[in-house]
């Protein structure tokens, strides 16, 4: 069976057919043992030098049950994989009508399940009566670091006047955005629920603006490629997550577009499967710093 061809970084062998591509990631073992095992490796507590994830979301996706799609069952996942921070979305965020009370019930099965490892981020939409509220209560009552926004299922586009009020709000409340420019591939939709990605191009002039904004691109790398990733976040400061990235080597080609400090890890588990994400670590020819960038250090720089 025919693949593409990889191209990685420079001096990377070509992988042209899938028994050459299964023997490039054998041989790649001992990069992918250093990437999964660097927590213990660092030493130190866990919160500085674990594995983080951000990008997990709790609850059930409204169109199929998938594994660990209960808090316990994810939380003991995430465990058994290094992971010692999670940041926590909530599927209910998408369709349920009353954000206020999804960020209740996140808040809250982060503090029973997560035991210290999820970190909630709670949905707010700025089309919606209200939303100035929904986020006050984010940050005064559930104390939230972060929020994550879905405008295509919210039904708001990026040069909206509403979505800067919120940008600028976040900013000056030090809280990380987090803008999901899509759920899951556009081929697994159901056909009564497609829904088309983000148009990010708004971002390149409005990010500029704010001063002290911390966004973060997730679910974005199956959409956005090529010079307007490049341009939104070496230009901008934008930062991105891998778990849409695709091919082989896939964060090496991204290293030649943007800098190590502007990608972190993420798994959009459950609704992607974990071990994915770890492959895309694993297949991708690191330095030491790159994989602690990647895997801890520029989301615990995004939360200082």
């Amino acid at each position: 069976m025919n693949s593409t061809t990889f191209n990685g970084t420079p001096g990377t062998p070509r992988v042209s057919t899938r028994r050459e591509f299964l023997s490039f990631v054998a041989a790649t073992t001992g990069v992918a043992m250093a990437a999964a095992e660097a927590p213990a490796a660092l030493g130190g507590g866990q919160e500085s030098h674990g594995l983080v994830d951000v990008n997990v979301n709790l609850g059930r996706w409204p169109l199929r049950r998938l594994p660990c799609d209960e808090p316990g069952r994810l939380v003991a996942k995430l465990r058994s994989r290094g992971v010692t921070q999670a940041w926590a979305g909530s599927f209910d965020a998408v369709l349920h009508k009353d954000l206020g009370a999804v960020n209740a019930r996140l808040a809250d099965d982060c503090q029973r399940h997560g035991r210290g490892l999820l970190l909630p981020f709670g949905s707010i939409n700025p089309k919606s009566p209200g939303w100035e509220m929904d986020f006050e209560r984010c940050v005064e009552v559930h104390h939230l670091r972060g929020i994550r926004l879905h405008p295509n299922y919210h039904g708001y586009r990026l040069d909206d006047p509403a979505f800067a009020r919120l940008l600028k709000l976040a900013a000056e409340h030090r809280v990380i955005v987090q803008l999901a420019l899509l759920m899951e591939d556009e081929r697994m939709m159901h056909p009564r629920l497609r829904v088309a990605p983000v148009d990010p191009a708004p971002l390149a002039a409005l990010a500029g603006q704010i001063t002290g904004l911390r966004l973060m691109l997730i679910n974005a790398l199956g959409a956005l490629r090529g010079e307007p990733l490049r341009d939104l976040i070496t230009a901008k400061g934008i930062c991105v997550e891998i778990s849409m990235l695709e091919g082989v080597g896939g964060i090496g080609g991204l290293l030649n577009q943007v800098r190590a400090e502007r990608i972190l890890f993420g798994s959009h588990a459950p609704l992607f499967y974990f071990e994915a994400a770890e492959l895309k670590l694993r297949e991708s020819f690191l330095t030491p710093g790159q994989t602690r960038a990647i895997c801890r250090g520029n989301a615990n720089r995004l939360l200082a």
